[in-house]
């Protein structure tokens, strides 16, 4: 899948995407909230490699996509079937660098209306830790609704977390 708006082309990684893909990682305030520890030397060639061959979306494949701004990759977007019928749930990271551009909106809602075009879907989901209100406003900011609010229900990091259900039906994003 590949796509552009406005500013931004999203496209699937390539190799030379390691360097800026990790000096976004490598943050630990960008993976705060995320499932994962941020990225080291160490091992940053080993999930890199994961972004380089989840390049299609299928029933039991992973997507991931690089933003790109300029020529550098500035975000990630992932998008993985739930076992629902047409049904999908997305992930979102953006660089701490680009934050309050409108990079995220742009490139999120994009990803919704392709998904919607293409795959002939009838829900896209976001799951999120609750303490993430950037990511939480972002959702709402794209017409995503608040479905749920889970109390302690998820251990990521050594410690239980709060998570919300942000949804979107396919007639609902088309109104």
């Amino acid at each position: 899948m590949k796509f552009t708006t406005e500013r931004l082309e999203i496209r699937p990684f390539t190799e030379k995407d390691l360097h800026a893909t990790f000096q976004m990682y490598r943050k630990p305030e960008v993976c705060r909230y995320l499932l994962h520890e941020p990225w080291t030397s160490e091992n940053m060639n080993e999930a890199f490699a994961k972004k380089l061959t989840n390049s299609t979306l299928t029933e039991t494949g992973t997507l991931n996509l690089a933003v790109v701004h300029q020529d550098e990759v500035i975000g990630d977007l992932t998008v993985w079937y739930t076992g629902m019928k047409e049904t999908v749930e997305i992930g979102y990271c953006f660089s701490d660098s680009h934050s309050g551009k409108g990079y995220a909106t742009e490139a999120v809602k994009g990803l919704l209306e392709k998904l919607f075009h293409e795959f002939n879907l009838h829900r896209i989901q976001a799951n999120l830790d609750a303490r993430n209100v950037a990511s939480q406003k972002l959702c709402e900011r794209i017409g995503m609704r608040k479905e749920a609010h889970f109390l302690k229900d998820y251990w990521n990091k050594n410690e239980w977390t709060d998570s919300m259900v942000y949804g979107i039906l396919h007639e609902e994003f088309y109104k």
